[in-house]
């Protein structure tokens, strides 16, 4: 399935609840549709460190209903992008 390029930098609405969801989790001084889906959220561009990451993966796992846990070789890949994240939740959560 191929996206058009103009809606590349728009968050889907999943995407957008869990821009909020790292806003307020992490008290970020950056509006939550201010984050680009494409950037990055750890290291560079959001700017997130593993104590942030361990946050926002409790907090997934209490809103969404499955386990994101940190012994997981996909980690880097789940975290890598708002996007990212977003498609790992959609394919994991048991909550709609």
């Amino acid at each position: 399935m191929s996206v058009p390029a103009e809606s590349t930098n728009q968050q889907s609405p999943l995407e957008s609840e869990l821009a909020t969801l790292l806003v307020e989790a992490l008290n970020l001084e950056v509006a939550p549709q201010d984050i680009p889906p494409e950037a990055p959220l750890y290291g560079e561009g959001l700017g997130l460190d593993s104590i942030d990451i361990l946050e926002v993966a409790l907090e997934v796992s209490r809103r969404y209903g499955f386990q994101l846990r940190s012994d997981d070789e996909r980690n880097q890949e789940i975290f890598s992008s708002l996007r990212s994240l977003a498609t790992h939740v959609a394919s994991n959560r048991t909550t709609p």
